[in-house]
């Protein structure tokens, strides 16, 4: 009787399966057995983890190895080795911006320079690249153009780039707000974009507090880092280490342009390696004309005079630069060419967008967009107006290229076609911050491709 009772009893145990206790009172289970005490309960079963948490768990722990042994390993590698690693590492970074609406990507490619959230190149530029342009030292010719650091909010962490030289603008008189959004369009196929931003600024009220903030700091880097030696040549000047340039436009409902400019060199030029002025903005009404004749030289006397009237220590005012239209007629180009040689302007910047729509351009329906178009499509037209006018002023004034170039072989093919200097912005848009180094490794493979030991004996070579 007993024996079948504890059966029972440890049946109903395991039946339940830990689920409850079983029903039986141990008071009669101590009449019927009291010198056999009752086997403990089962065991729940072992719980199974899900294959999706055991994945999630090996990611996990091995993301956590990798950056255990990779900053283990990286404290044991030199530092142009681990700069390398840096610069590489934003092409992982860079395509999540292409999901990004154009303008907010752009806010947030400045904020990251801004705020240092960028490699910063600590490897020296190769030898073959550096070069004497107005008394100033570029270590290399590679410079970032206007319109990505219309505010100067980033100049140190663009710098820090590798660019050997950087402008920021343009810079209004006034805060405006630019033209209506949307306002800039991407043409990735034809790594291109269209823009009728229309100088929306800041000001230079605003511009000012920042480039003097930086001035100061940036000063006293230049006198860590220069060396005693007579060979040596100033490398950047009121800047500091790198070159920083300063584009100047005028605000849309101005009626005197001058005053616009003028107003801004007064401001702006004390904290400027070089000056420019911007009068081939398709965006703004009206501000194309100023690049006729007549309208360029009262224009560039009125500014040159504004500029000289300062005082000025021993390194002088800042060179002043014009940025012209590629959409110019070779009249247009003769005019501008005689103004620049007759008034000695220090330089011009070849070129601005093109309201043209190219091939292939003008098969994207986005090609319907007013505004400036830049990148691959601008390339071969700004490239040859910068040969126009390297033969028009007879290789005297220093001519920076601009239009289309992503590659040092595009960078080469405007040295040779005139520039002393390039620019790029939509290429660097689309690559982010590996394509400098790359550029830089680039162009210095050309020069010695073709036996030249210096950029110098490269400028205008096409030309001649």
């Amino acid at each position: 009787m007993a024996t079948r009772v504890v059966l029972r009893l440890i049946k109903e145990a395991v039946s339940s399966n830990g689920r409850s206790k079983p029903n039986f009172d141990f008071a009669k289970r101590r009449r019927f057995c009291t010198s056999t005490p009752p086997p403990p309960p089962p065991p729940p079963p072992a719980r199974k983890i899900p294959y999706s948490s055991k994945k999630g768990r090996l990611f996990t722990g091995a993301t956590i190895a990798l950056l255990i042994g990779g900053g283990a390993y990286a404290s044991t590698v030199d530092e142009a080795t681990f700069c390398g690693w840096l610069f590489s590492a934003t092409k992982l970074v860079n395509p999540f911006f292409a999901f990004l609406d154009p303008e907010v990507a752009h806010r947030l490619a400045v904020s990251a320079a801004a705020r240092g959230w960028v490699p910063r190149e600590k490897r020296p530029d190769p030898s073959i690249l550096g070069q004497e342009v107005w008394g100033k030292r570029f270590s290399n010719p590679i410079g970032l153009s206007a319109g990505f650091d219309k505010n100067a909010e980033a100049v140190e962490g663009l710098l820090g780039l590798g660019f050997g030289f950087v402008e920021v603008g343009s810079v209004t008189p006034v805060p405006q707000e630019g033209n209506p959004k949307p306002r800039i369009f991407r043409l990735p196929k034809e790594g291109a974009i269209i823009n009728r931003c229309g100088f929306n600024s800041e000001g230079i009220v605003a511009v000012a507090k920042r480039l003097g903030a930086q001035h100061g700091k940036r000063k006293l880097e230049t006198s860590n880092t220069s060396s005693s030696t007579e060979d040596d040549v100033n490398h950047g000047g009121k800047a500091g280490p790198g070159i920083l340039g300063v584009n100047i436009g005028k605000n849309k409902t101005s009626e005197d342009a001058a005053a616009d400019y003028v107003q801004g060199v007064h401001t702006l030029s004390q904290y400027a390696d070089y000056l420019v002025i911007n009068i081939s903005s398709p965006n703004t009404p009206g501000l194309r004309q100023l690049q006729g004749r007549k309208q360029l030289k009262d224009l560039v006397k009125k500014v040159q005079a504004a500029r000289d009237e300062m005082q000025w220590g021993e390194e002088g005012p800042p060179p002043l630069l014009v940025k012209i239209a590629p959409d110019l007629s070779r009249q247009d180009l003769e005019d501008i060419a005689a103004v620049a040689l007759a008034l000695r302007l220090d330089g011009l910047i070849i070129s601005n967008t093109t309201v043209q729509r190219p091939d292939p351009v003008n098969k994207n329906p986005v090609a319907q967009e007013s505004g400036g178009l830049s990148g691959k499509p601008l390339f071969n037209l700004s490239t040859n107006i910068l040969k126009e006018m390297y033969i028009l002023t007879k290789g005297k004034i220093p001519l920076i290229g601009c239009g289309g170039i992503g590659s040092g072989e595009d960078a080469y093919e405007k040295i040779r076609a005139g520039a002393s200097l390039v620019q790029l912005y939509t290429a660097f848009a689309y690559g982010g911050p590996a394509l400098i180094p790359q550029m830089k490794a680039e162009l210095a493979q050309c020069l010695e491709r073709d036996g030249y030991n210096s950029i110098y004996e490269a400028v205008g070579a096409d030309c001649r």
